[in-house]
């Protein structure tokens, strides 16, 4: 078996974000609206930096409309991490695309993604869990409706609460409110920091919301400090390669500081963040870090197992999914 073929754990996707190029052109012929203008000749999506990325991202939600749209993309998702050998994924949902942060209607949304992940672990035996996200660029105001929306689902399959967005918009501080209501809910924490935000976001993202993992979290390798803090604190990071990579956040995989924080302790983890934007899949992540670090099979079934450790789930999940990453 390569270390491509291994079975794997991917926590930081972004649902509509993973969406298909061919899948939401089809649904935006179905529904007959003009998309044409966020897809390259080739039929990718076409984005020039990370602020344009955001604007293609929510301009292919606009088809999203209903929850068998998401029962659909529930299923197209799936299907495609299963096929890259993914056993178990979480996903980052947005009240906002789903019911516009109207609780009932969200329940509705949630439903259909439920009903599309049991399918799809009958088929393809790949287990999801959802994590309720709040949008940074949307205010905190509009992410205490996401963490209301989220404390009324909690429960086996809502495990988790985050933030993503625009980092430049407002500070870390300033979404206290939506994550103590999550946290109150039980729901366990996770914020992107550290991507664009610098190591600062993240310490932030650690002190004034209380999170267990971090979104990206690359350039705390930019403060030593922040460093041993992370390992100290046990704090995981949910890391994606080649987003950062194609965003500009360093010039390829050899430059990448992925092994640098491992190697001083951080808890790491591999994932694909938008996989169609970045031309990316959990198997192709595997080859280019396998060939920038000279990584064997160990080093990433310890990656995993480290992923297992972090994930947002009940016990019995986490069992369940410690058999399939032994199937090797």
């Amino acid at each position: 078996m390569t270390i491509e073929d291994l079975p794997k754990i991917e926590l930081h996707l972004h649902h509509e974000g993973a969406a298909p190029p061919a899948f939401i052109r089809q649904l935006a012929h179905e529904k007959r609206i003009d998309l044409s203008g966020i897809f390259k000749p080739d039929g990718s999506y076409d984005f020039r930096d990370f602020a344009h990325f955001l604007s293609v991202y929510e301009a292919a939600c606009e088809v999203l409309k209903t929850p068998e749209d998401f029962r659909r993309l529930t299923l197209a998702i799936l299907e495609e991490s299963a096929a890259n050998g993914v056993v178990y994924s979480e996903t980052f949902l947005s009240p906002d695309f789903c019911g516009g942060g109207d609780v009932n209607a969200w329940r509705d949304y949630l439903s259909a993604i439920q009903d599309a992940a049991d399918e799809a672990e009958r088929k393809f035996e790949i287990t999801l869990r959802g994590i309720v996200t709040c949008v940074r660029h949307f205010g905190p105001e509009q992410a205490k409706i996401s963490a209301r929306c989220a404390a009324e689902t909690a429960g086996n399959w809502v495990t988790g609460f985050g933030m993503g967005g625009n980092e430049s918009v407002g500070a870390q501080g300033d979404y206290q409110w939506a994550f103590d209501c999550a946290r109150e809910a039980g729901l366990r924490l996770t914020s992107h920091a550290g991507e664009f935000g610098g190591p600062e976001s993240v310490r932030d993202a650690v002190r004034y919301l209380g999170v267990e993992r971090i979104g990206h979290g690359v350039r705390a390798i930019e403060d030593p400090d922040l460093v041993r803090e992370l390992v100290d604190r046990e704090i995981t990071l949910e890391v994606c390669p080649g987003s950062n990579v194609v965003l500009g956040l360093f010039p390829d995989f050899e430059a990448h500081p992925i092994e640098k924080l491992r190697d001083a302790g951080v808890k790491v983890t591999v994932s694909t963040d938008d996989p169609p934007f970045f031309h990316t899949t959990m198997r192709r992540e595997y080859e280019m870090l396998g060939k920038a670090f000279d990584w064997k099979a160990e080093d990433f079934a310890a990656i995993n197992h480290t992923a297992l450790a972090a994930a947002f789930c009940d016990e019995d999940t986490r069992a369940r999914v410690k058999k399939r990453l032994e199937r090797t």
